[in-house]
């Protein structure tokens, strides 16, 4: 008798372990933001720092693991699949998600920063140095190349919006924060007031279009309801660009007075800090409004049943950044109350991963989460943008 005839098996879901790779789309990725941004969240926690930094230092690392493995698996699929991995530029979904890819890098960056430098001392500073261009590099064609593809070769709604179409946006102002945590670090002036300014620029890229987004969600909800099931989690990451927007600010503002001082605009610095301080804490109450209205959504999302998706990974990265931006705002003002909500929104922050990681792995090791949504005709799989199996 077979002892182990009850426990399933890997992939049981597919009908190869092959299709892994092939059905593997870049919304994986947004695990790798979420578990970034615990890392430094964690780490930047109020309280108990000397106990949370070993922990916050293991999540960074083991999201090293989880970029190099996904990397690795969606390389794969376009040397093995190319003609089917092409799809997604044409799916107005599952193409947002390239956004996520240099989201999840800027993390690991950042990671540099917060627990490379104990370790390998300048050595941190001149891989986040590196890493942090070629993030640009990719923010930048996300900010691009995919509005360009909306424009031109994807078919898209106003009924059928969500707050996806943030992603590929949103990936420029998280850069341009990420070079608010480098600029003081490094030790040649004219890089660190290369990065100053060019982190500038990728907010002002990334945050206008991402506000003006959020007008149009605001009337598309009003005037369609809310989005499917499969996409309620969506409604958090309108969150997402207010939250990375006011961090950004708030970094880039602390840095300018030591940065540009010696540049002879000592004036300007000063009023970058100000700046930074009083808009961080205008964007971070207009994210407040975000952040109720995405609980009362997904309450009511709860009553009807919420099913499990990779889109749940969306609970975390918003969160994550407004905590950080929340914190820095406890920093800068020397208020309590920033340092209390703060410690809760981590906290907050670190219940979603674990629920989301826990279904997360019980998905892909079932095989139920590899899914790219314009194979559905061949492999019988629903999909809620692309239309049933069958073009039915």
């Amino acid at each position: 008798m077979n002892t182990n005839s009850h426990i399933p098996q890997p992939l049981a879901k597919l009908s190869h372990p092959r299709e892994a790779i092939r059905q593997f789309t870049p919304n994986w990725f947004t695990a790798t933001m979420g578990t970034g941004v615990l890392a430094l969240a964690l780490n930047q926690f109020p309280y108990g720092h000397s106990t949370l930094y070993p922990i916050a230092d293991f999540f960074w690392r083991f999201n090293i693991f989880l970029f190099v493995l996904f990397s690795v698996l969606y390389l794969l699929r376009w040397m093995f699949f190319p003609n089917e991995a092409k799809a997604i530029f044409q799916h107005p979904v599952v193409s947002m998600f390239f956004g996520a890819i240099p989201m999840g890098l800027a993390t690991i960056l950042n990671g540099f920063l917060a627990f490379g430098i104990n370790r390998w001392g300048q050595t941190a500073v001149s891989i986040a140095y590196g890493l942090w261009w070629i993030d640009a590099l990719l923010a930048l064609l996300c900010a691009v190349v995919l509005p360009y593809l909306m424009f031109t070769r994807q078919t898209h709604s106003i009924e059928n919006m969500t707050a996806v179409w943030l992603l590929p946006i949103v990936a420029a102002e998280v850069t341009a924060a990420s070079g608010g945590l480098l600029a003081p670090h490094l030790t040649d002036a004219s890089s660190a007031v290369l990065i100053f300014f060019m982190s500038y620029i990728l907010w002002a890229i990334s945050v206008p279009l991402a506000m003006g987004v959020l007008v149009i969600l605001f009337m598309r909800l009003v005037l369609h309801k809310l989005p499917p099931r499969d996409m309620a989690v969506s409604s958090w990451l309108s969150l997402g660009p207010i939250g990375t927007g006011a961090l950004g600010l708030l970094l880039l503002g602390g840095d300018a007075p030591t940065i540009l001082a010696p540049q002879g605009m000592a004036s300007m610095g000063v009023v970058a800090q100000g700046f930074g301080v009083i808009a961080g804490t205008i964007l971070w109450g207009y994210g407040l409004w975000w952040l109720v209205m995405a609980v009362l959504i997904t309450l009511r999302y709860i009553k009807e049943g919420l099913p499990f998706n990779m889109g749940w990974w969306g609970f975390t990265f918003p969160i994550g950044v407004y905590s950080l931006a929340t914190l820095a705002l406890a920093r800068s003002t020397h208020l309590q109350f920033f340092e209390w909500a703060g410690a809760f929104l981590v906290v907050m922050l670190t219940g979603f991963w674990v629920l989301v990681s826990i279904r997360t792995v019980i998905g892909a090791y079932q095989g139920t989460l590899f899914f790219s949504p314009c194979l559905s005709v061949e492999t019988g799989l629903a999909d809620p943008v692309c239309g049933a199996p069958n073009g039915e």
